[in-house]
């Protein structure tokens, strides 16, 4: 047994050797050489891609059988070029369609790697979701007019939640077609409504793909029917696949080829270079996702960004395929990425045009900068961690740059930072990670939405933090505007009733209202987006049997009658718990919320008043009775005075303990206070 151990360790030391030799960082590591079946360690040649049967590493990094080195880019200009995403609602399909796409074109080999092999996060696989776009570069031998051709595509696997739309818009940019994957089961959701119209006022070549005809339910002709009412597409046009089993697969590439243009690009201009996404890696710093407009870059070139006037030297260029693979260049037309140095995602700032520095170029249209719904203050949960939780969520924003994060400090929680996210999923997939990845263990606040307050002065405060209201302000209060949304919820005309009253109690404003066909229904309201951050989505969800599909998108403020919502403990506000509600709802809001703390605070030795304050005026209000020790046990005959004399003892006691004690609120308490809408 001890020379088995020793052979091991004498292996594992000469594979970490050629991990960090140079030859292999950052393509294997040291987890990827223990076969989990055998439970033993795998010859590290095989890893390396040195093997004739390696599966997996080697054929990512090789073009038809060949070394990456021998990816010729110069082969393909713009007119063999195909950039195209794929669009849908969730669960329609879409990373296994890509899946299938990528084993077509022998990107990677069939029954090697895992299912949705482009959704590389833990949190991905867990729910089943895509958070972040993810590119790939395909090559493909197409018969087009009459002769075999050899093509480029860029294949762009996008989220389908509405809360990572801003990933949906940066992919498009970088595209000029896309697939819209229709679930022939479920039909036209309300994500597919919104991805079209992205892709629509990009002015993108789109294909519709109707997917899962395998499903006994499924009915490609009516989704056909809803294709053509809602976004006025040829049903003739549309594709039907099953990317589970492989069916009509073999119609959608030579679709791309055919139906969605090549780059626009011309070759001659000047460089100019869309940036769009970034993420840090451990080995080589920050790593550039670009789409190349205009003009050619190489290996060791010098580039300046337009937006920040930095000057980076091109120090890796090359092609996702799927990982990253070198090629030395990246021409008109191609997506590919580039390493300059950077340390900071911070310095790659997403829409930024790139361009050689000695040139003055016409910037690109960027994108929207990501607009923060959701705010909710996050703490560690034990104090002296904040030190630890300070690291891990600089390292994850390194890599989610969609999330602003500033120090703040909470009487009740001590210090902390107040985030901004896209939306109340954005939020719990940054919690899951933080948890995840870093191991660390968080309290949060009950989110919020930035609201604005105008004052008699004219002065106006936007209002991230609730606690950082004065609740007697010096001037006095003229305006308060909340954001609201434009919601599209499609569902069973059954339902239409219940979906109704729903948006009628969360103070919602119909603005539209259709039939799709003669079994669904097709709505958009105006609501506010305090509204719906919390339970709004499993409220509908709940009255529709988990038939109703929702999106929204954001409109502008609206004049609104807000209060600032306190909590008091024995009269002393915690500002952890503070929230900002319509007048109207505040006494069922501060109802709920004193109940829900009488349940989880732990009983003292003296009494505890919870209350619900707007103002100076107790709008709900709970007693937590005091724990009371018999002070008359010892207390044996006598006159009645002994006895009243150690009662009003006690009574003493307890008045000074409720004077200077303090109230431990238990985290359970703020995860509860999540659910209060």
């Amino acid at each position: 047994m001890g020379s088995v151990n020793r052979a091991a360790r004498f292996k594992y030391s000469q594979i970490s050797n050629l991990l960090f030799s140079g030859r292999s960082r950052g393509t294997i590591s040291a987890e990827a050489c223990f076969d989990s079946t055998s439970r033993r360690l795998i010859s590290p040649c095989y890893h390396l891609g040195w093997s004739q049967n390696a599966s997996f590493c080697s054929n990512s990094a090789r073009h038809h059988g060949k070394d990456s080195s021998s990816i010729d880019l110069n082969q393909y200009p713009s007119d063999k070029i195909r950039n195209f995403s794929i669009i849908a609602h969730v669960d329609h399909g879409k990373s296994t369609l890509a899946d299938r796409l990528l084993e077509l074109t022998g990107t990677i080999k069939k029954g090697h790697g895992q299912p949705q092999y482009l959704d590389k996060l833990q949190v991905e696989r867990e729910r089943g979701i895509t958070v972040k776009a993810q590119t790939a570069t395909m090559f493909h031998t197409h018969n087009f007019l009459g002769s075999d051709t050899n093509f480029l595509l860029n294949l762009i696997d996008t989220p389908g939640h509405v809360d990572f739309s801003y990933e949906v818009s940066r992919s498009l940019a970088a595209c000029q077609g896309a697939l819209l994957v229709v679930d022939a089961a479920q039909g036209v959701q309300a994500q597919t409504v919104a991805n079209f119209y992205l892709a629509f006022e990009s002015n993108l070549t789109v294909i519709p793909v109707i997917n899962k005809i395998d499903q006994p339910t499924a009915d490609p002709d009516r989704v056909k029917e809803q294709l053509k009412s809602m976004f006025d597409l040829d049903p003739n046009d549309a594709l039907l696949t099953s990317a589970k089993t492989g069916l009509g697969l073999e119609k959608v590439l030579p679709a791309v080829i055919e139906r969605i243009p090549p780059p626009p690009g011309k070759c001659t201009s000047p460089l100019r270079m869309l940036l769009l996404d970034s993420y840090y890696d451990e080995y080589k710093g920050v790593i550039c996702h670009v789409a190349v407009v205009d003009g050619s870059i190489t290996k060791g070139d010098k580039i300046s960004s337009a937006a920040t006037g930095r000057s980076y030297e091109i120090l890796d260029v090359g092609i996702m395929h799927p990982e990253l693979t070198p090629t030395g260049i990246l021409l008109t037309g191609q997506v590919g990425y580039i390493v300059t140095g950077m340390r900071s995602t911070k310095e790659a700032r997403i829409g930024d045009t790139l361009h050689h520095s000695r040139s003055h170029v016409e910037p690109l249209p960027g994108f929207k900068a990501a607009k923060h719904m959701v705010f909710s203050g996050l703490y560690p949960a034990d104090g002296s961690d904040f030190e630890a939780l300070n690291h891990a969520i600089e390292r994850l924003t390194c890599n989610d740059a969609s999330v602003s994060v500033t120090k703040e400090s909470s009487q009740a929680l001590g210090m902390g930072f107040r985030c901004g996210f896209l939306g109340l999923l954005h939020m719990d997939v940054f919690h899951q990670r933080l948890e995840q990845e870093h191991e660390a263990h968080v309290i949060s606040t009950v989110p919020t939405v930035p609201y604005i307050f105008e004052y008699s002065d004219g002065s106006k405060v936007i209002v991230q933090n609730p606690a950082s209201l004065p609740s007697d302000p010096k001037h006095r209060l003229t305006a308060c505007m909340e954001p609201t949304v434009i919601a599209t919820i499609i569902m069973p005309s059954e339902y239409v009733g219940a979906v109704i009253t729903l948006c009628s109690d969360r103070r919602g404003e119909q603005l539209e209202y259709s039939f799709i066909d003669s079994q669904r229904a097709f709505m958009k309201y105006r609501l506010p987006l305090r509204e719906i951050v919390v339970d709004f989505y499993n409220e509908l969800k709940s009255i529709t049997s988990g038939y109703a599909s929702f999106d929204y998108e954001e409109a502008e403020y609206q004049a609104s009658d807000l209060v600032k919502l306190d909590i008091l403990l024995n009269g002393q506000p915690v500002d952890a718990m503070a929230t900002i509600v319509h007048r109207s709802k505040a006494p069922r809001v501060g109802r709920e919320l004193v109940d829900k703390l009488k349940k989880f605070i732990d009983r003292q030795m003296f009494e505890i008043t919870i209350q619900a304050a707007i103002g100076s005026k107790i709008i709900a209000r709970e007693t937590l009775s005091a724990l009371r020790k018999n002070v008359l046990a010892k207390c044996y005959g006598g006159d009645v005075t002994r006895k009243r004399k150690l009662l009003e003892k006690q009574k003493e006691g307890k008045k000074r303990m409720k004077r200077v004690g303090s109230v431990d609120i238990p985290q359970e308490a703020f995860h509860e206070l999540l659910k209060v809408g």
